[in-house]
C-alpha cells in the first residue's frame, strides 16, 4: 500500500488514495502527479482544487439529449441542442455522453443527439426502463423526429440494444439506420478514432424494418 510507505505524510497519503481510484491511474503514477502537485505553486493547485470543487454544481445533463451541459439555469439544454444549425430532425443514439465528444470531433454529424446513459445488459440487471428515453418518445411523439441513427457500441449488448431500439420505434414515422460496419467488432466508440467514426456516420445503412 502507498499508505505504508515510510515518511509518507497522511495528507499526501490520502491525495495519492484518491488519485489512484481514478480509471487507468496506478498506485506509482498516482504517486508522481501528487509530488508535481506539491512542486507546483500554491495558486495553480488552488485553480485545479476550485475546478474539481465546482464540477458537480456547474456541469449536469442536458434535458433533453442527457449529453453533457453545463448548469448556467435550471433545466439548461446544452450547446449543441441549442445551436440554430443543428439539424434537430437528425437524432444519433448512443450510450454514453462521452460518445457525444468523440462523434463531434469527427466533424461529420451535424444533428442532434439521444444519450442512453447505458446500454441492455441482462447479466447486469440493466433493463430498457434504465435507458434514457422518455425525452426521445417525446420528441417523436411530437412529430420531431426524421431519422434515427443506432449509434451504440459494436458490442454483444450494443447490438442487442440496437435491435431493441429499432423494435421499439418500428412503427414510428421515422427512418432508421445504423453506423456502418467500418467500426470493429467489439468496439467501444470511446476509444475510436474521428476518422473512422466520420466515415461510420457517412456511410451508415438503412435499418430493414424486419430485423428489429
Amino acid at each position: 500500500m502507498i499508505g505504508a510507505i515510510p515518511g509518507l505524510p497522511l495528507p499526501l497519503a490520502r491525495l495519492v488514495e484518491l488519485l489512484a481510484s481514478l480509471p487507468g491511474i496506478g498506485p506509482k503514477t498516482a504517486l508522481r502527479l501528487s509530488l508535481n502537485l506539491m512542486q507546483k505553486p500554491a495558486a495553480e493547485v488552488g485553480l485545479l482544487a476550485e475546478a474539481l470543487a465546482s464540477l458537480h454544481a456547474k456541469m449536469g445533463f442536458c434535458p433533453q439529449c442527457g449529453a453533457f451541459a453545463e448548469m448556467r439555469e435550471a433545466q439548461a439544454h446544452c450547446a449543441i441542442c441549442e445551436h440554430p444549425r443543428r439539424d434537430a430532425a437528425l437524432i444519433c443514439i448512443v450510450e454514453q455522453p462521452v460518445d457525444v465528444l468523440m462523434l463531434e470531433r469527427s466533424g461529420s454529424y451535424s444533428g442532434h443527439y439521444c444519450v442512453l446513459h447505458g446500454r441492455l445488459s441482462p447479466i447486469d440487471g440493466i433493463g430498457p426502463g434504465a435507458l434514457n428515453l422518455a425525452p426521445l418518445d417525446r420528441r417523436i411523439a411530437e412529430g420531431r423526429v426524421r431519422e434515427l441513427i443506432l449509434a451504440t457500441s459494436a458490442t454483444v449488448d450494443g447490438e442487442a440494444t440496437a435491435h431493441f431500439l429499432a423494435r421499439r420505434y418500428r412503427d414510428a414515422p421515422v427512418s432508421i439506420s445504423r453506423i456502418s460496419r467500418g467500426v470493429p467488432e467489439g468496439s467501444e466508440l470511446e476509444y475510436l478514432d474521428e476518422h473512422t467514426l466520420g466515415r461510420a456516420l457517412s456511410q451508415r445503412v438503412a435499418w430493414e424494418r424486419g430485423e428489429g
